[in-house]
């Protein structure tokens, strides 16, 4: 496991001439557990979690979800079809939003610090059953807030039907706000989605441990 001192000293160095802070969300600011879904979903039906990962979490139709090409109930029946079940919309909803974890109240008050100095954004691969669980994580933590309140842009793959890592995704943010991708940090716990970042010229930082992320900004 990287140090805090070993995440820090780069940092300093990106946030040179840093103007706008683009960050994921899952795996960044909310924890994120992907097996859980696949062990809750393997539960009720009776699948392994190999095979729930294989017909269902790595399957094309839930990167469809992803990037808006298919709504709820559509994924719903997707699921379903693919884990040959009878689950309720109610069942599927509250197991693919088991990967969804705790959401930090202190990183949404570094978000608000960074804004003093910031343009801060969010860029996450989501879908619309998770988006709604997000929201109600942070009215929780907030008293009520939303998470757009934290930040200037709020952009997710599904509104934008793109998704990370393909370069067009990152092309539309910093087209659309007029970004200087050399004055552009990207955050992102997937290396595939650094990579993708890095072929537009952004900036990058490879979260690998979440638990640093308020480290890095201290």
């Amino acid at each position: 496991m990287r140090s805090i001192s070993q995440y820090k000293r780069p940092l300093k160095l990106v946030l040179d001439n840093l103007s706008t802070i683009i960050f994921d969300l899952g795996g960044v600011l909310i924890n994120l557990d992907v097996n859980r879904s696949v062990e809750s979903f393997a539960s009720l039906s009776g699948l392994s979690g190999e095979e729930v990962y294989s017909k269902f979490i790595d399957d094309e139709w839930s990167y469809a979800f992803e990037k808006g090409e298919i709504d709820a109930p559509t994924f719903r029946n997707e699921v379903r079809k693919s884990l040959n079940t009878d689950l309720s919309d109610k069942q599927i909803d509250a197991s693919w939003n088991a990967m969804l974890l705790e959401l930090p109240l202190i990183r949404l008050q570094m978000i608000a610090a960074l804004r003093d100095k910031f343009q801060t954004f969010i860029l996450s691969n989501t879908n619309a059953i998770h988006v709604e669980t997000f929201n109600n994580k942070v009215a929780t933590i907030t008293d009520g807030g939303h998470i757009s309140d934290y930040f200037d842009k709020v952009y997710y793959s599904h509104e934008l039907g793109m998704r990370k890592p393909d370069a067009e995704i990152f092309s539309h943010v910093i087209q659309a706000n007029n970004l200087k991708p050399d004055e552009t940090l990207f955050i992102d716990d997937m290396e595939i989605n650094i990579r993708g970042a890095k072929s537009v010229g952004l900036r990058t930082v490879h979260l690998s441990d979440q638990d640093y992320l308020i480290e890095l900004f201290s």
